[in-house]
């Protein structure tokens, strides 16, 4: 939720804009502006904000604007762009009436960003007495172009941090990165814009009115087209977060029926993060084999009450059966969630054996997953050591034994001297996983909980700003 700004944040803002004005006076030339050229980049600047549509994801605002301040600061200088940019902002509030604060840091910008690029840009082509007759004259346009969107995106995108307490660097990566192409695609209107007017004068103004219209239409067209795919990603993802919720709901009444579920489950999870973390897997391993940990034994729902709350003693060949069915349920169960077959595939391995000799599939060394490997290590350590498990538990130090003398037939001998080390000066309850919970594990879960809906973005700036940014 957006913060309220201060007073002095308001004061600041209101000061800037003063400051600006007076500027922008000061700045004034004293000769006749080109009044058709004025008229013609105003009219542009405004339609182009008035006609602007919202895209429905991002709410981004698609207006070409800037294109009309920057070129009137090139060619009638920064009083005349930053008064272009002041109107166009009041015309766009008067139709759209967003709140105050936003209002008064869009005036500070477009105010500004017009008078820093106009005046560097004359003094820097008056000293080096270049005119657009000239090819390194257009380095100059350019470099104003790239200069004004970057003050306009400090400014506006700054704020938007400021007042909702966001950081700047995924303002950049989702509300600028994505639209560079198309400001440089803009930025090279302006070059030929300029060029063209400078040898016909004025009747280019219809070909650059045409054209502008067009690079709006286009990148409405563009934005509004990723706007729906992204639209079905965030659709996908929803309903893979609600299916993995109903998984998560089907550990936890598994675990009404089989008391050790939740919390073996949860320790699994914990320590196969660990294990991987430990032997340098990367990120997106690390969150698959914790997932993998969580849901590896949901396929015991096939499993009757016989054998889940049989106890202690021993079973019947049809009861083996019927428990090496559950990594196949398993997978079968959490493979259906679009994007979560390779945690299906981790599931159907976990109680393959290095030697072969292990189920469903017979699989041997290397043809069982390496993250399959790993939760085999730490579901035979928590079973063995756990308190409520259906056998004795017995000291982490006896466990690790027991592991080490199965190492390379049952287990793979690395990730059990991974575990090892891992446990080394941990506690006792971290040892026999009885400071673990469920919930608290899914809570971590990065497969799970990773998607960020983030702040909504105008056309290239992100953050919810209630005025477009006129690109």
């Amino acid at each position: 939720m957006a913060a309220r700004p201060s007073r002095f944040a308001i004061g600041a803002m209101a000061a800037g804009l003063v400051a600006a004005l007076v500027a922008a006076a000061l700045l004034a030339p004293e000769g006749d502006w080109d009044v058709v050229l004025l008229a013609t980049l105003l009219a542009l600047s405004v339609a182009s904000d008035m006609v602007a549509i919202e895209t429905r994801i991002h709410r981004v605002l698609v207006s070409a604007s800037f294109l009309a301040i920057v070129t009137a600061t090139v060619l009638l200088g920064a009083t005349a762009g930053a008064a272009i940019g002041v109107a166009t902002i009041l015309a766009g509030w008067a139709r759209q009436r967003y709140q105050a604060d936003y209002l008064l840091i869009n005036l500070v910008t477009y105010a500004w960003f017009p008078l820093i690029g106009g005046l560097a840009f004359a003094e820097l082509t008056g000293a080096a007495s270049l005119d657009a007759s000239e090819p390194v004259y257009y380095l100059y346009v350019l470099a104003l172009f790239v200069s004004a969107l970057a003050i306009d995106f400090l400014l506006i995108a700054g704020y938007s941090c400021y007042v909702e307490r966001s950081r700047f660097a995924t303002k950049v990566k989702r509300g600028l990165l994505p639209v560079l192409p198309s400001e440089l695609a803009a930025a090279m209107l302006v070059l030929g814009f300029v060029y063209v007017h400078d040898r016909i004068g004025d009747p280019a103004l219809v070909l650059f009115a045409i054209l502008v219209v067009v690079f709006q239409a286009l990148v409405r067209a563009l934005l509004v087209s990723q706007d729906r795919a992204d639209e079905l990603e965030l659709r996908a993802r929803q309903l893979a977060g609600f299916q993995m919720a109903l998984l998560s709901a089907l550990v936890r009444t598994l675990d009404l029926r089989d008391r050790m579920t939740a919390r073996h489950s949860a320790a699994v999870a914990r320590y196969a993060r660990a294990v991987a973390a430990h032997v340098g897997m990367s990120k997106e391993e690390l969150e698959l084999v914790h997932t993998a940990g969580l849901l590896h034994d949901i396929g015991k729902f096939v499993l009757p009450d016989s054998i889940l709350k049989g106890g202690r003693r021993p079973l019947t060949d049809e009861e083996w059966k019927q428990i090496r069915r559950h990594p196949t349920e398993g997978a079968r169960i959490v493979s259906k969630i679009d994007g979560y077959a390779p945690i299906g595939e981790i599931i159907h391995a976990h109680h393959e054996r290095i030697d072969g000799q292990g189920y469903p599939r017979g699989l041997r060394g290397d043809e069982i997953p390496a993250l399959a490997r790993v939760i085999a290590v730490v579901d035979t350590y928590d079973v063995l050591t756990a308190r409520d498990s259906y056998r004795e538990p017995v000291s982490s130090y006896e466990a690790m034994i027991e592991l080490r003398r199965v190492a390379g037939t049952q287990l793979d001998g690395r990730f059990v001297e991974a575990l090892a080390e891992v446990l080394t000066d941990k506690d006792l309850a971290y040892r026999h996983g009885e400071d673990v919970d469920f919930e608290q594990e899914l809570a971590i879960d990065k497969r799970i909980h990773d998607y960020i809906s983030g702040p909504r973005s105008r056309h290239p700036l992100e953050a919810g700003t209630p005025k477009p940014d006129g690109h």
